[in-house]
Formats: structure tokens, C-alpha cells, sequence
């Protein structure tokens, strides 16, 4: 099983476009700077999204949908410096009790093992030391191709690096760090109060109506600092112009503010096969801690 690479590889794993834009994007954006090879799996085509911003007019279609959306992430992986782009091959999956998420072939209906062999194929054809993927979370946003997501890119991890496991999709690879992407309580306390400081309306205030801070505490592990990077993120979001109104509440809170306020993106090290112990009370700050001196220079 091989574990010592040429070059640093980041692989996220996303549910739908957009996805990359609002988890992580500064991330993504911070390491592209740094020479990192960033790569990104997108699982589904999101043609069940909704049109969100008022100045687009809605696609006729369900593929007119995927098109435009495939488009907007084009647009968005470009902003962020994503050197390879994956598509799983899913149909979105919609939310439960919809028509769309009793289609045969979106992603929450997929064989298990079918969908995290097409996983392993792209981790062994990339070679990554560091991997993103979502928690599971059934309690405040259930959705079912976040769920799967999860149930996904945590076998995957450890499949990936087995030469019995899909001895036909490539060369064995082991990733050296699993992350959760958060988005942590704190994060979103800073950017409520922030957006009340300025007589705004909080584009958070639904989410503590919904329970975002019930029964959960924050565990997360690792701060990565996006300051010099928000633009980047603002910039890939509004590339995805179905799902983003650049007037909207999202978008109300100026790069200047969220800098002074809260300039980080958290993370949960889920997995870790190196020694990159940080001392109690304190976060890591790189992903790539640990690892860095396993790549061959």
C-alpha cells in the first residue's frame, strides 16, 4: 500500500454544486496558493435544486437545470484553483417523500458498494494524503445526498489503501487524514451578532429557530485562517448564480467584517494514520500537518 506521494493532494468530497462554494472554499483557495493539488468530487448534478436568485429565470428542464449548474461549477472550481474535477455520475436525490428521491438512480439509492468503489477509483487515480467529507448529520440538515456523502467517503478512506478491496480500480492508495468540514457554533454565533451589530437581519437567525445549537457542542479540531481568501470565496459562490442572489442576506455580510470577526474555516480530524499531535486546548492549522515530510521533494 502505497503512502508517500510527489506532491500534496487535497480531495473534497461534495454532495451537489455549490457545495464546494459553501464548505471550505477559502480552504481550497488558501492551498491552491501554496501549489496544492486540489480535487474535487462533485456526486450528483444537483438537478433537483431550486432557482433561488429572482434575476435567473428558471431552466424549462431537468437537464437545462444540470447544464446550467455544471456551467456554475465550472465557473466555481476555476475561482478556487481546483486543479481535477470528478463527477460521481448521481442523479441528485431531492429531499425524502419527493418524486425525485425515488428515482433509481440518484445517488441516496445507489449500491453502497457501488458508489464507494467509484470513490476509490478517483482516490487511487489522485492520490491524496488529505480527504474532506461531510459528518453525519440526520438531526439539522438531513439531506439525503449529504447523508450519503458520509456513508461514502468514510469506507472509502480505508478501502482505498486495501489491495483486496476493488483490485480492478487502480493501485492501492492509502489517504493519510480524514476531516469533517464544519461549520462550527461559533462561527455562526460570530457571523449572527455581526450581521445584528450592522441593524441587519441575520441570515442565521432560521438557523437557531431550526435547533443548529440544540444538544451538539463544537469538536472541532482544526482552524484553517481564509482571511487573505474570502474574496476567493464570495467570488465562487456568486458562480453559482441559480442558488446565490448577490442581493441577497447571504451575501450582505462585506469580507471586512467576517476577517474581523471570525477569518477561519474549522474542521474535525476524523481519521489520522500520521503523528501530528497538537497540544490540549489548541487547534491544528495546517491539514497537511503531519504529512508534509512524508512527500517526496
Amino acid at each position: 500500500m502505497e503512502h508517500v506521494s510527489d506532491r500534496l493532494c487535497l480531495l473534497q468530497v461534495h454532495a451537489h454544486p455549490d457545495d464546494e462554494a459553501s464548505k471550505g472554499a477559502g480552504t481550497t483557495a488558501k492551498y491552491a496558493a501554496e501549489g496544492v493539488h486540489n480535487v474535487l468530487v462533485c456526486c450528483t448534478g444537483g438537478e433537483a435544486g431550486d432557482v433561488l436568485n429572482p434575476a435567473v429565470t428558471p431552466p424549462s428542464s431537468p437537464q437545462e437545470m444540470y447544464e446550467l449548474r455544471m456551467a456554475e461549477l465550472r465557473d466555481s472550481v476555476r475561482v478556487l484553483g481546483y486543479g481535477s474535477l470528478h463527477l460521481l455520475g448521481y442523479h441528485d436525490s431531492g429531499m425524502p417523500d419527493t418524486d425525485t428521491n425515488h428515482r433509481a438512480d440518484n445517488f441516496a439509492n445507489a449500491p453502497l458498494e457501488e458508489a464507494v468503489g467509484r470513490l476509490v477509483r478517483i482516490i487511487r487515480e489522485e492520490r491524496p494524503q488529505v480527504i474532506i467529507t461531510y459528518r453525519e448529520d440526520r438531526s439539522f440538515y438531513p439531506h439525503p445526498d449529504h447523508i450519503r456523502v458520509h456513508e461514502i467517503s468514510v469506507p472509502a478512506f480505508d478501502l482505498a489503501g486495501d489491495p483486496e478491496a476493488y483490485p480492478d480500480l487502480g493501485d492501492p492508495w492509502q489517504p493519510s487524514k480524514l476531516y469533517f468540514v464544519s461549520w462550527s457554533i461559533a462561527r455562526v454565533k460570530a457571523l449572527h451578532n455581526a450581521y445584528l451589530a450592522r441593524g441587519e437581519e441575520s441570515a442565521y437567525a432560521s438557523w437557531f429557530e431550526r435547533g443548529f445549537d440544540a444538544n451538539r457542542t463544537d469538536d472541532f479540531t482544526t482552524l484553517i485562517d481564509v482571511g487573505d481568501f474570502l474574496h476567493k470565496r464570495r467570488e465562487s459562490l456568486l458562480a453559482h448564480r441559480t442558488q446565490v442572489d448577490p442581493n441577497g442576506h447571504w451575501m450582505r455580510l462585506p469580507d471586512s467584517v467576517i476577517r474581523e470577526v471570525f477569518p477561519w474555516e474549522e474542521f474535525t480530524l476524523a481519521r489520522s494514520l500520521v503523528d501530528n499531535a497538537v497540544p490540549e486546548g489548541e487547534f491544528e492549522d495546517d491539514l497537511f500537518a503531519g504529512v508534509r515530510e512524508t512527500v517526496n521533494k
